[in-house]
C-alpha cells in the first residue's frame, strides 16, 4: 500500500455506513428412490423459527465464500462436502433490503449436486434437516429461499443440456438408462429411450464405453446393458435440450 492508503484507512471509519451482513446458503440436490430431493433444514430459533429453510449461515471473518458453504453444509446437516463426488457451484446472488428482518443481509447461493448422499444429521441452529422431495415441499419456505431453490432447480435443468453434470448423479460405471433416468428426473419429462441413447452417444466426450455389461439382463429378460463412464467433455456439443425447450427453438 501507499502512504496515500495508510492515511486513508487510519482515519476510515465504517460505522458511517449502514451495517451489511453475508451469508451463504446451498440448494443441494440428489436423486432417492427415482424422485429429485432437495436438502432443506428446520429453524431452531428466530426469526421464522420452526420455517423449513436451505441450509446456510453467515461467514465468517476468517473464511471465504466457498469454505463457508462447505462449513454451514456440514454443520447445519452432517452432509460434508468432502463427498468425492459431490458438485458445488455458486449459483447467485440475493441482496433485496427486506429479505431479512433481522438487518441487510446479503446471501450467496450455492448450488450442489451428488449421487447416494446421506441422510442428514441434524446439528449447529438446524432443528431438522431432511432431505425433501421436489414434487411435495413444505411451504412456505423461510425468507426469500422458495425463489432460490427455483432458481437452483433452473439451473440444474439447464447445466444438464449443455454439461455432464448428470453424471454426478450417478455411479462412476451407469448404463445409458440410468443416465436417462436423471435426465427425467431433474427435467421432469419423459424421454424416448431410442432418442436418448442416440443423442447421448453422438456428443464427443460424453460417456465413454468400459467395455464391460451389468451382471444380468432388464426385468423382461433382455440382453445385458452396455456399462459407460464419464467422459472427458466439459461441454456438450451438441446440446441436449429439454423436449419442451426443443419445441419452442423449433
Amino acid at each position: 500500500m501507499t502512504n496515500d492508503d495508510d492515511d486513508f484507512l487510519a482515519s476510515y471509519d465504517p460505522r458511517a455506513f449502514p451495517p451489511v451482513a453475508v451469508t451463504v446458503d446451498v440448494v443441494a440436490f440428489t436423486i432417492r428412490d427415482g424422485r429429485l430431493h432437495v436438502l432443506l433444514v428446520r429453524r431452531a430459533g428466530p426469526p421464522q423459527q420452526d420455517a423449513w429453510a436451505l441450509p446456510g449461515g453467515f461467514v465468517g471473518e476468517w473464511e471465504d465464500l466457498p469454505t463457508a458453504a462447505a462449513r454451514e453444509l456440514a454443520e447445519e446437516t452432517g452432509v460434508a462436502t468432502a463427498h468425492r463426488r459431490l458438485h458445488l457451484e455458486q449459483l447467485a446472488t440475493y441482496g433485496m433490503p427486506d429479505r431479512d428482518p433481522r438487518m441487510r443481509i446479503v446471501s450467496v447461493a450455492y448450488l450442489a449436486f451428488a449421487p447416494h448422499l446421506p441422510d442428514p444429521v441434524a446439528g449447529t441452529d438446524a432443528r431438522a434437516a431432511a432431505w425433501m422431495p421436489m414434487d411435495d415441499l413444505p411451504t412456505p419456505l423461510a425468507f426469500d429461499h422458495a425463489t432460490i431453490l427455483a432458481d437452483g432447480l433452473e439451473r440444474a435443468r439447464s447445466k444438464l443440456e449443455y454439461s455432464p453434470l448428470a453424471t454426478r448423479f450417478v455411479g462412476e460405471e451407469f448404463t445409458i438408462a440410468e443416465l436417462r433416468a436423471v435426465y427425467e428426473t431433474v427435467w421432469g419429462e419423459p424421454l424416448h429411450a431410442g432418442n436418448f441413447h442416440r443423442k447421448v452417444l453422438s456428443v464427443p466426450g460424453f460417456v465413454e464405453s468400459t467395455g464391460a455389461t451389468t451382471e444380468r439382463g432388464g426385468a423382461r429378460g433382455g440382453p445385458r446393458a452396455k456399462l459407460y463412464r464419464a467422459g472427458d467433455a466439459q461441454l456438450l456439443h451438441p446440446a441436449l435440450l429439454m423436449p419442451s425447450r426443443e419445441e419452442t427453438v423449433r
